[in-house]
């Protein structure tokens, strides 16, 4: 009965320690996505809490799309393709300046994707319904690995305003 009583009380410190590392857990995330967020406004253009950020992963990399809550505000849809049209030009030419200033510059996979040569990773542009996507394609097996840690770390980071997207969705679109 005694050893019962003891092993109970073990369990449920053991328990309430789990609890309390969730709800710090839960509030530092909190708090790094409002510092995300703040960030964000000096780099986007666009509303990002009127826009969805998708990271659909590919055996070649990824998708990434960002659309108008409401697809019909042309404000917001011009904003977003905009954005994604200078910052592609920038990632073909390795500036992830943007995202290391919103995410900070040990986001995982940054560097490697920073350290890329030229063409290592086409990068594709394209309008969506409400938005536009960037496609990111190599054969480089790290730099694969470093684009999805990279869309990991900006799921994360963006919260309840991105999402993972289903590739097959993605390249759909893309059509």
């Amino acid at each position: 009965m005694l050893k019962t009583a003891f092993a109970l009380t073990v369990l449920w410190t053991l328990a309430a320690n789990l609890h309390a590392q969730a709800l710090d857990h839960s509030h530092a995330d909190a708090q790094r996505q409002a510092e995300v967020a703040g960030r964000g406004k000096d780099v986007m253009p666009f509303s990002l809490a009127a826009t969805t950020h998708v990271f659909s992963k590919t055996a070649e990399g990824g998708i990434q799309q960002v659309v108008a809550k409401t697809p019909e505000d042309a404000t917001q849809v011009q904003l977003v393709r905009q954005h994604l049209q200078e910052i592609q030009q920038r990632f073909l030419k390795g500036d992830f300046s943007g995202p290391a200033h919103i995410h900070g510059q040990d986001m995982p996979g940054l560097a490697e994707l920073k350290a890329a040569k030229p063409g290592q990773i086409e990068i594709d542009y394209s309008d969506i319904e409400g938005g536009a996507q960037l496609l990111f394609k190599t054969s480089d097996p790290a730099l694969i690995a470093a684009l999805h840690q990279w869309f990991d770390a900006q799921l994360s980071d963006h919260g309840k305003d991105a999402m993972e997207g289903d590739a097959h969705h993605g390249e759909m679109m893309n059509r």
